[in-house]
């Protein structure tokens, strides 16, 4: 992995900004071209992709084909289908008054965006915010994580040849590189990764007023009801606290059971993983591994150091980056296995004595990312939802909701703020300007009135045709509708007789 020198970051940056001046961001042609230009990254190149996932992560082609590659350029596409849709200039709903100005909401780009890339999933989270960026008109620079160097490498190769320099850049490098990033001026950053990171650089931010986009995981629970399928529900949690090792963002972090049902959901939990690796984890080619060894250690330190009850796995390699799939029973809330985001293949099972108390249990921690639910009830999906703060809430499935069509990604306070996929992605590089063009009749019919000197008469009469007030608290008279009546008559007279 070749870093970007320091001193060429500013003018790579300044690159993107005079790409964005030229105006060439601005067709939708232009977009369409780069977005099909995106997919084809993916498309022509997966076996690359895939190797390169392979060398960071350790990770099997199946999962990185299935759940990192495919979603993505489905979403890719998802956007060139719908940008000239999504971009088009909208008016603003009929009023009576403000009609004869031909309101509108003009979607212009915001400029030139950062997007700060994580390790876990590094096709997909560069790829969702940057297509959504493109899609908005906007210049993109796009910072891979050092922690995934065979990734970064082809992202910086590839994009560099299938997109226009003017458009998106590659920087690639650790603290450095990404410091010298963050002193200069961007019109949007997109951050994914955990808040220690995030408050660096909300801090670099605030200096210049940009506005963010943090993605920041934290502790998602499943809350299981003792009547649902235990079966069906042990499968799913295992296979979602497994991919990729448990190293997303969205894995479950946590499962809060009834005391009735614990053991049942145990035994289930054993049978699934008998079944995914029958000839254990370490040899498997369906497991990844940790990214380094510094995580694969703390990780390690965790199982060690647990209150609770190691029910399966355990067994550690750091050397290997190697984390057996693990679950621990009832570990005491006041350890670091429960404190912070485990981002591993460890899964603690907390017994609870009713859907109250896993409410409670949840909602004396921050709001995750994603709360799970397994109920066949509605009514308790339904007081789960209702009584707690999630940025996603799921039932009956783990982690599907990340690729599913139309969905937003993204947290609520301490998981994060701002929303990418989809529509929001591209709402939220995108500047929704007001704009108006008011017609000259509307002076001679009407509004000579809010011209000086002011008097008492033109006060009342334009705080009578442009008032609009709540109804009377007994009844509404008859007479409260006179004013939106008279601006509509005087409108439409305007329009037909004097333009």
């Amino acid at each position: 992995m070749a870093y970007t020198l320091v001193d060429d970051i500013p003018k790579i940056i300044e690159a993107l900004r005079s790409g964005f001046r030229s105006g060439k961001t601005r067709p939708i042609a232009y977009r369409k071209e780069q977005l099909k230009q995106l997919g084809y990254v993916l498309q022509e190149n997966t076996a690359a992709f895939l190797e390169a996932l392979k060398s960071d992560l350790g990770r099997p082609h199946f999962e990185s084909e299935v759940h990192e590659i495919i979603p993505t350029l489905s979403a890719v596409k998802d956007t060139y289908n719908n940008v000239a849709k999504w971009a088009r200039t909208e008016s603003a709903p009929f009023n009576p008054v403000s009609f004869s100005m031909h309101p509108k909401v003009i979607k212009d780009p915001k400029g030139t965006v950062l997007v700060i890339v994580p390790f876990n999933l590094p096709v997909m989270l560069s790829f969702i915010p940057l297509m959504g960026a493109i899609a908005a008109g906007n210049t993109v620079l796009v910072k891979p994580s050092e922690l995934a160097p065979a990734t970064s490498q082809l992202l910086a190769e590839l994009i560099a040849k299938y997109l226009d320099p003017d458009v998106v850049r590659v920087v690639q490098g650790g603290v450095e590189e990404t410091s010298k990033i963050l002193e200069l001026q961007w019109d949007h950053i997109v951050y994914t990764g955990g808040p220690r990171v995030a408050r660096i650089i909300s801090a670099a931010a605030a200096k210049h007023l940009t506005p963010l986009t943090l993605e920041l995981g934290g502790k998602s629970p499943v809350i299981i009801d003792p009547k649902s399928d235990l079966r069906l529900a042990a499968r799913r949690i295992w296979w979602a606290k497994l991919v990729n090792a448990g190293q997303i963002c969205v894995a479950p972090d946590y499962v809060l059971v009834p005391r009735e049902i614990r053991d049942q959901f145990i035994k289930e939990v054993h049978r699934v993983h008998a079944e995914f690796f029958p000839n254990g984890a370490e040899t498997s080619n369906s497991y990844s591994r940790i990214v380094t060894k510094g995580h694969a250690d703390r990780l390690a330190q965790l199982i060690q150091k647990t209150e609770g009850v190691v029910v399966i796995g355990g067994e550690v390699d750091v050397e290997q980056k190697y984390i057996a799939p693990t679950i621990i029973l009832d570990p005491s809330p006041e350890e670091p296995l429960m404190k912070e985001e485990i981002f591993g293949p460890i899964l603690p099972v907390i017994s609870v004595q009713d859907v109250d108390e896993a409410i409670e249990f949840v909602n004396a921690r921050d709001h995750p990312l994603a709360l799970y639910v397994f109920s066949q009830d509605s009514g308790f999906r339904t007081k789960v939802a209702k009584n707690t703060q999630s940025g996603a809430f799921v039932c009956n499935e783990l982690l599907f909701h990340v690729a599913a069509y139309g969905l937003p990604l993204g947290g609520t306070g301490p998981s994060g703020y701002g929303q990418v996929r989809g529509k929001f992605g591209f709402d939220t590089f995108t500047h929704f300007r007001a704009s108006i063009d008011q017609a000259g009749w509307v002076d001679t019919l009407l509004l000579w009135r809010r011209y000086a000197p002011y008097n008492q008469y033109n006060q009342k009469f334009l705080s009578w045709v442009t008032g609009d007030l709540f109804p009377d608290r007994a009844r509404r008279s008859w007479k409260a509708w006179l004013p939106p009546i008279v601006a509509t008559i005087v409108g439409v007279v305007g329009a037909v007789v004097l333009i």
